[in-house]
């Protein structure tokens, strides 16, 4: 019996390490994967916050980019994506941008979010020559990836939804842009829903981190469409020919 209490009270000192030991692994563990998902978020929200100003003191700009939010069953743009183009339509109309990129879906039939925000804007008073259209725009990744390496953009006001801000800076100045942004309301007539994108745009900082470390291709990364500074170059040629005109 003393030979027994004897092992026992040797193997126990060594349990009791042994579970320590696992205690301090497990909390180790849970402190790197709460930075491998804080660290990320904190760097893109961050990061794009920096650059973030009011509509009434933004800095000049060659472009307006404005990122698709979705159009009504009409085909219409939608209630957000309506905000977005107006404040683009302002900052053209103050002589704070030359351009306006329109980016966003036309991936199935029936849909095209660039084409109803041109219509928009023209409809708004932007000169059509004013707006380019980039049709691959699938997500703010690729959005911004494709305004730097397909159509040339190298400074850009972002204009999008205060929530959704931050890390649409973020990608647009990871992929090599000299951008700011600008923020529009995101009050919603669906509160629920308006709640639903903030907690989503946790998870949505996350992926821009992991696609800005991978450097990942947009879905569709080349096309032949027409370079911002081309029509940047145009519309500063015809405001000088209409200046020179002027009595």
């Amino acid at each position: 019996m003393g030979e027994i209490q004897d092992v026992t009270e040797a193997v126990a000192p060594r349990a009791r390490a042994r579970r320590s030991r696992t205690r301090r692994v497990l909390a180790w563990g849970a402190v790197a994967t709460a930075l491998a998902v804080v660290a990320p978020v904190a760097w893109v929200q961050a990061t794009g916050r920096a650059h973030v100003h009011d509509a009434a003191d933004v800095p000049p700009r060659t472009v307006a980019l404005v990122l698709g939010a979705g159009l009504r069953p009409d085909g219409e743009p939608s209630t957000y994506l309506r905000r977005r183009l107006d404040a683009a339509a302002s900052l053209v109309e103050r002589g704070v941008v030359a351009v306006v990129l329109v980016t966003g879906d036309s991936s199935r039939d029936g849909y095209d979010e660039p084409s109803a925000m041109t219509d928009y804007l023209v409809a708004a008073g932007v000169p059509a020559d004013r707006i380019v259209q980039d049709y691959a725009g699938l997500d703010t990744h690729d959005s911004a990836v494709r305004a730097a390496t397909v159509f040339g953009v190298r400074d850009a006001v972002v204009v999008t939804q205060d929530y959704h801000l931050p890390r649409a800076i973020f990608s647009a100045r990871q992929a090599g842009i000299d951008a700011v942004g600008v923020g529009v309301s995101s009050e919603s007539v669906e509160p629920r829903k308006a709640a639903w994108y903030r907690v989503r745009e946790a998870l949505a900082s996350w992926r821009a981190a992991l696609d800005a470390v991978s450097g990942r291709e947009p879905a569709r990364p080349w096309s032949d469409e027409t370079p911002v500074d081309e029509v940047a170059a145009a519309a500063a040629a015809l405001e000088a020919t209409e200046v020179d005109e002027r009595p």
